[in-house]
């Protein structure tokens, strides 16, 4: 029997939609107030669904407790309180769009969590504006 499992987080970070191979006007036009050099923030939510077979002697498919102390330290503790651009290695050479935001955790998550089980992550930028990863 397969069953889906969810644990919400939580992290506050800074961003700046811009692509350096673009003129200022070209991102302006593409990326908007986004593209402000003084950079702008968000309160991001954090949705990651764990599907799998419920283990037969404990009746859970994972642990939530082990679930979210990996959220914690491997996105929150990564991602919490900074400037993605400047602070954040994965965005050296990425913008972080929220797409690109929400890949980038799913790898994270993907390369941690035990593979028998299949991840999605939906990474809310604000109440309105979401990824979801991989897509369905």
């Amino acid at each position: 029997m397969r069953v889906s499992i969810y644990r919400k987080g939580h992290f506050n970070a800074a961003h700046r939609l811009y692509n350096p191979d673009w003129t200022p006007e070209e991102n302006t036009k593409v990326f908007g107030i986004c593209s402000n050099t003084n950079f702008h923030g968000h309160n991001y939510e954090l949705e990651v669904k764990v599907t799998g077979e419920l283990d037969k002697n404990s009746g859970m498919v994972m642990d939530l407790k082990a679930l979210k102390e990996i959220i914690e330290k491997d996105v929150e503790l990564r991602f919490d309180h900074k400037n993605l651009n400047l602070d954040c290695p994965d965005f050296e050479r990425l913008i972080p769009t929220t797409e690109n935001i929400c890949v980038v955790i799913y790898n994270v998550l993907r390369n941690i969590i035990d593979q028998k089980f299949d991840i999605v992550v939906r990474l809310y930028e604000t109440p309105r504006n979401f990824a979801e990863y991989p897509a369905s």
